[in-house]
């Protein structure tokens, strides 16, 4: 058996010390959406204590779904970085990039150099992304859907090079009967999808799933707590979101802040997932199991 931790949009705070020559393009707008708003809803209080009780469950591998920085600043790179490696060893810990991760031109390859190995893993053709970890019977597959975008948008994109070799990839590890776990920051369903938050590339995405499959989807991006359902080769696939590690509690928009851990066991020639959601409520102090569910 293996256990899967998923944690998202983690947001570390407080911001660095800003020079005006930092606040050029869109670091601007989202300079002032942090101070006017986002300061007060994600905060290092609640993802210290929710990383705490995630920690004390042991899981043999965390996926971590994206967003760990704000306005992509060199001294949150490396702060990021720090956060990881506290998190636990880059070998049990993968993660892919969310858009501010990529906020804006040279973030992401800022990212790829400060987090090193946990931004890798196998990989096809030479390129990043995806990127494959095994663990025993479970391999998790980082897809990337981070890119930079105009001020107030924060779509993703998701293009036919990427998806090419996750289907080769994808039809590989299946082949092989891995139980196959796929993480992509935008979530790739059709009813989360929006102009400006949406993930420019979805139908490709799932066009590749619904041909080759999958076991799970695990995604971040929406700060919401969410189970929703993509056709695969054979069955339909889980797709699961999870609500902003760092979110507090009392926010306008978000759930508050909250982790998943999948249990993960073969069965015969099947698989056996439980799922159960940890995390706050929205009233009360204390960090409870929300949720549990079957997923297979």
């Amino acid at each position: 058996m293996i256990t899967l931790a998923h944690i998202s949009d983690v947001h570390l705070s407080p911001l660095p010390e800003i020079g005006l020559s930092d606040l050029l393009g869109k670091r601007f707008t989202g300079y002032l959406n942090w101070k006017l708003k986002r300061h007060d809803e994600l905060n290092s209080e609640t993802l210290a204590r929710l990383v705490a009780h995630m920690q004390e469950q042991r899981a043999d591998f965390t996926a971590v779904t994206g967003d760990l920085v704000n306005l992509a600043l060199k001294d949150e790179m490396v702060r990021a970085n720090k956060w990881l490696e506290a998190l636990g060893d880059s070998e049990r810990i993968a993660v892919c990039p969310g858009n501010h991760d990529a906020y804006v031109h040279g973030a992401l390859s800022q990212a790829q150099e400060s987090w090193g190995s946990y931004l890798k893993g196998e990989t096809l053709e030479g390129q990043p992304f995806p990127f494959v970890r095994r663990i025993e019977d479970v391999a998790i597959v980082s897809c990337s859907s981070a890119v930079p975008m105009p001020p107030f948008v924060a779509a993703g994109r998701f293009e036919e090079s990427q998806a090419a070799r996750l289907a080769r990839m994808l039809k590989l590890l299946g082949d092989a009967g891995y139980f196959r776990v796929v993480m992509i920051h935008h979530p790739p369903n059709a009813e989360l999808q929006h102009p400006s938050f949406g993930l420019r590339g979805h139908r490709i995405f799932r066009q590749v799933i619904a041909e080759h499959g999958a076991e799970m989807i695990l995604h971040g991006h929406t700060h919401r707590s969410s189970i929703h359902h993509i056709p695969g080769k054979d069955r339909e696939v889980p797709v699961i979101g999870v609500a902003a590690a760092s979110a507090a509690q009392g926010g306008t928009l978000d759930d508050p802040a909250r982790y998943n851990l999948f249990r993960i066991e073969r069965n015969g020639e099947g698989w056996n997932c439980m799922m159960r959601e940890f995390g706050f409520q929205r009233l009360g102090n204390e960090i409870v199991m929300r949720m549990q569910m079957r997923i297979y």
